[in-house]
């Protein structure tokens, strides 16, 4: 029961967290998800799409699992990259749709028990990840750091 708990909470973790970042882009240009302040290496929507990517690569790929987002999206926005081209909107539509809509998968996911087995990976914060369980906390980890990314490109664009 405290193991259901504790993941029911996990889960809601990142529904509001994804939500959050959903309220903070409402609203700018395209011209402002993409722009890429002095001193900064990324933008907003590459941080969008890095987060979806991720989770894909925490959860499902490290259980042996097949992404659910295209490879071309995993390939411009995993770990180590930085944009090399701008959404068409109806791409960022799509990506921004992956992202709200991913969560209520994993949660469904996880319920029916599909997440058997997990490779172990040290993260670059040195964390060792070592079960979907560890995964779905330091997504959320990372997440808010993602988050935070966000909110401050939001004051420079």
């Amino acid at each position: 029961m405290l193991k259901q708990k504790q993941m029911t909470a996990q889960f809601d973790i990142l529904k509001v967290a994804r939500r959050l970042v959903i309220k903070k882009i409402e609203g700018l240009t395209h011209e402002q998800l993409h722009k890429v302040p002095e001193g900064f290496k990324n933008n907003i929507a590459w941080n969008v799409a890095h987060m979806v990517v991720t989770q894909q690569l925490l959860h499902y790929k490290l259980s042996g699992l097949p992404c659910l987002v295209p490879d071309e999206l995993i390939e411009k926005y995993r770990k180590g990259t930085s944009p090399s081209e701008e959404f068409s909107k109806e791409d960022f539509e799509e990506v921004k749709e992956l992202f709200l809509g991913l969560p209520d998968t994993l949660i469904e996911d996880y319920k029916e028990g599909i997440f058997k087995e997990y490779n172990e990976y040290e993260t670059s914060t040195s964390f060792v990840v070592s079960s979907i369980e560890d995964a779905i906390s330091f997504n959320n980890f990372h997440e808010g750091l993602h988050l935070g990314a966000i909110m401050t490109l939001y004051k420079l664009v």
